[in-house]
């Protein structure tokens, strides 16, 4: 090798060992931004609850995505071979378990299977991180599913009655409130009595007792119908508690069985909102943080950016949806 390029060489590793910190820095931000992304959501405190022991861990309760994702392959062995030699609890934890890894083909299985397994389904520890870990997903139908087989499991059967037991509970056992709250909503959202459901949720999402709101605001969550939508910002704005003002924020950005498309149509009112001069500072953090969750838009903490941006989003969906004109001579 001539000198020269032993120079040239020797330069570029020089030149390589500086730029490996910038890089190593640059590596390390993007993850701080990441983290920084998520630390928003956190901050709303995410709590499932396991009723007289129900779902008791601290974990934030989110999805990485808002986004339905589509149906793919998959690579897993079929979900009803040798399911028949199960017991009904093995039988919803494994399928439980494929659907919260991606094997999709498990969901038509639980949706063929869960009416069989209701009664005979045991309320351990591992069946509710499974339901735990399938709300935490990305996908609305793994979340479906655990909702599905947390009504199973509480021998809730998707008929007027179990509502009508569940309204009579909300009266005589307040203690019992949070847990009760969430499976009305439940079964609202699997199409029981929908309407029912929201009149009752409403109802205690006024009540004067702080636990009972927030798990309110939960059930609505659950619940998912576009009647939702109005609830949850008024809870969030307007509610005394700023534990019932988190959740109902995270419940709008994030958690529950609300669509993506639900979701969006939040946002003109999450943007009035920073007209509000009652709003704290920590309320209105909380809006951004809705914001960017709901649209993915990486803006900052600067109202009238997303104003601006959302009007031009908004008329470029308009215009994406207008029907062509035809000009005649």
């Amino acid at each position: 090798m001539s000198g020269r390029q032993q120079s040239s060489t020797k330069a570029s590793r020089r030149a390589s060992a500086r730029s490996y910190p910038v890089k190593k820095l640059q590596v390390y931000l993007w993850s701080f931004i990441v983290l920084a992304t998520f630390s928003t959501l956190a901050g709303f405190e995410a709590v499932l609850f396991r009723g007289v022991s129900l779902w008791g861990s601290q974990d934030l309760v989110h999805a990485a995505s808002l986004h339905e994702v589509p149906a793919a392959a998959s690579t897993m062995p079929d979900p009803d071979a040798n399911l028949s030699s199960l017991a009904p609890q093995e039988q919803a934890q494994e399928l439980l378990e494929r659907a919260i890894s991606r094997d999709l083909q498990s969901l038509d299985s639980i949706n063929k299977n869960v009416d069989t397994w209701r009664g005979h389904l045991q309320d351990t520890d591992r069946l509710s991180e499974l339901v735990h870990g399938a709300l935490n997903s990305d996908d609305l139908r793994v979340r479906a599913a655990a909702v599905e087989v947390d009504l199973a499991t509480n021998n809730l059967s998707k008929s007027p009655q179990s509502v009508s037991r569940l309204v009579k509970n909300l009266r005589d056992n307040p203690a019992d409130r949070p847990w009760t709250l969430w499976r009305l909503g439940a079964l609202g959202n699997r199409g029981v009595q929908a309407d029912v459901v929201l009149a009752q949720l409403l109802t205690y999402s006024h009540d004067r007792n702080e636990e009972t709101r927030y798990w309110a605001v939960e059930g609505l969550a659950i619940l998912g119908t576009d009647a939702t939508i109005d609830p949850l910002l008024d809870r969030f704005a307007h509610d005394s508690s700023s534990r019932v003002r988190k959740r109902a924020a995270c419940n709008l950005a994030v958690s529950g069985m609300l669509t993506k498309q639900q979701r969006l149509t939040a946002v003109p009112e999450l943007l009035n909102f920073f007209d509000d001069d009652a709003l704290d500072s920590t309320t209105r953090s909380w809006v951004y943080g809705a914001l960017r969750m709901i649209t993915g838009a990486e803006i900052g903490n600067d109202a009238d950016a997303w104003r601006k941006w959302w009007a031009k989003r908004d008329t470029s969906n308009h215009n994406a949806h207008r029907p062509t004109k035809f000009l005649y001579a």
